[in-house]
């Protein structure tokens, strides 16, 4: 059973003027989605800075947000890193404090091979009960999991049952597909709000979305769309949406979508250093996207 169809989002975390996590705020996300049709919420992937964060305070924030779902929508908890070990620890500890899943990065870094990917996972698979996804972002993280690899991993451990693919190479995850019809062992989701329709077209079951933040019922919608058999429907708001997604991604994420969250009043804050305040002319190419796309700002 899938952990989730539907549009999840990759939830940023808010911080104070300070840099210290807001977790009050987090708890507003938490209602926010909930209201507005997301189907289930990553804490501490990529957008939510956890790169930046100690290990403590990146379990506090997954907590958090499991404390406010409250079981009303599923909470995947981001425990990816370059150290297995670190992996091991904020995987049980994720799964103690009550996670409905874990989304697991490729080891960023280190570049390890496949075989090193491949144990990598089936050791972190092995120390917990909850389902796994496995997270290909070879943009950042310097290493690309093969298809094969990754088909692998969902034959052999029994909890890893899905892949979020965000390599943007359509190709390498249309035979990710076509292994799949065979032995459907992995569930996909886009990694890439760009690839959303294509992807859903190649038999993925949702996206784990960055876009979510900011236009939450609208990728809800877009990917219902094509559930629901309206294919021109989803193709039509894949397209409205191209601009505003460039936009978001004009910097590095999450560096956008925060400056946009604080431009429509949602008060997320600053990002933790390095990470650094917007480009003024990309700022702008951010406001025009986002009012074309019918977002109201209030800054």
């Amino acid at each position: 059973m899938a952990i989730f169809k539907g549009a999840g989002v990759a939830m940023v975390t808010p911080m104070k003027e300070n840099e210290d996590i807001n977790f009050e705020k987090i708890e507003e996300l938490v209602e926010f989605h909930i209201n507005n049709g997301t189907d289930a919420i990553i804490v501490c992937g990529t957008t939510g800075e956890p790169s930046t964060q100690d290990v403590d305070e990146h379990m506090e924030a997954i907590g958090c947000a499991v404390n406010a779902a409250k079981k009303r929508i599923p909470i995947i908890a981001g425990c990816g890193s370059n150290n297995t070990r670190t992996s091991e620890y904020t995987s049980t500890t994720s799964q103690k404090l009550g996670a409905d899943a874990l989304l697991m990065v490729t080891p960023y870094y280190n570049k390890c091979t496949q075989k090193g990917l491949y144990e990598h996972f089936v050791r972190l698979a092995k120390g917990v009960d909850l389902p796994i996804i496995l997270y290909n972002v070879p943009s950042r993280t310097g290493v690309n999991m093969l298809p094969e690899t990754a088909v692998k991993l969902g034959r052999d451990c029994e909890n890893i049952v899905a892949i979020k693919e965000a390599s943007g190479n359509i190709s390498q995850i249309g035979q990710l597909a076509a292994m799949l019809q065979d032995e459907p062992v992995l569930d996909i989701y886009s990694g890439n709000d760009d690839q959303i329709a294509p992807i859903l077209a190649l038999g993925g079951i949702g996206v784990i979305s960055v876009l979510s933040n900011v236009a939450p019922q609208q990728t809800h919608d877009m990917v219902q769309a094509f559930f629901d058999g309206d294919i021109a429907k989803c193709t039509r708001m894949q397209l409205e949406a191209m601009d505003l997604i460039g936009a978001l991604f004009c910097e590095v994420n999450p560096i956008p979508v925060k400056t946009a969250m604080n431009l429509m009043g949602m008060e997320v804050g600053p990002l933790r250093s390095p990470l650094c305040s917007m480009d003024p002319k990309n700022e702008e190419r951010l406001r025009k996207a986002l009012t074309d796309y019918g977002i109201q700002l209030v800054k």
